[in-house]
C-alpha cells in the first residue's frame, strides 16, 4: 500500500492510446453540487424585509472592512493602506445589473478575491440587495421619505 505505481502529473502514459496521463472528463460530467449551486446562483430572490436584513448582516460582516458602512469604498481596511474599492454610489455602479454584483461576489474583481467559497449563492443575492438599498439611500429627497409617527430631536 505504501508504494503504488502511478503517473506523475503531465508524465508520458504509454498506458493510454493519446500518450497523456491526464484523462479527459466523460461526456455530461458535472461535479456533485454543481448543478444546485449555479440553479440558485440564477435565480435572484425577490426583495424583501427578510432578504434586505439578511443582506446587511452579511453585508456588515463580509464587505464593511474594505467598502465601508455606506458602501463609499472607506472601509477600515482601506484607512490601513489598502486598496480603495469603488464607490457604490457612483454612476457606472448604479446602473450596473445585479448580475455584474454576483459575478464580482462570485468570482473577485481588481485586488477583490473570490467570496464563492465564503458566502452561498442566496446570501450574495441578499447582499446585492442591500448594496441597492444603499445606493438608494443616498439619493433620495428628505421629501420622499415617508413620515413616521415619531419625529427626530
Amino acid at each position: 500500500m505504501r508504494q503504488q505505481n502511478r503517473y506523475d502529473v503531465y508524465a508520458p502514459a504509454p498506458l493510454w492510446s493519446d500518450g497523456s496521463e491526464a484523462r479527459p472528463l466523460p461526456e455530461h460530467v458535472v461535479s456533485r453540487g454543481d448543478l444546485s449551486l449555479r440553479q440558485e446562483a440564477d435565480r435572484a430572490p425577490i426583495a424583501n424585509t427578510e432578504l434586505l436584513r439578511r443582506g446587511q448582516e452579511r453585508y456588515q460582516i463580509f464587505c464593511t472592512p474594505c467598502h465601508g458602512m455606506a458602501g463609499f469604498g472607506d472601509g477600515v481596511v482601506v484607512a490601513r493602506g489598502f486598496p480603495a474599492p469603488p464607490s457604490y454610489h457612483t454612476a457606472h455602479l448604479r446602473a450596473a445589473p445585479a448580475q455584474h454584483f454576483f459575478e464580482v461576489i462570485t468570482n473577485g474583481y481588481g485586488a477583490m478575491f473570490s467570496y464563492a467559497a465564503r458566502v452561498p449563492p442566496r446570501d450574495r443575492w441578499a447582499i446585492i440587495a442591500y448594496i441597492r438599498a444603499l445606493q438608494l439611500s443616498q439619493r433620495t429627497h428628505l421629501a420622499s421619505v415617508p413620515q413616521g409617527e415619531d419625529e427626530l430631536p
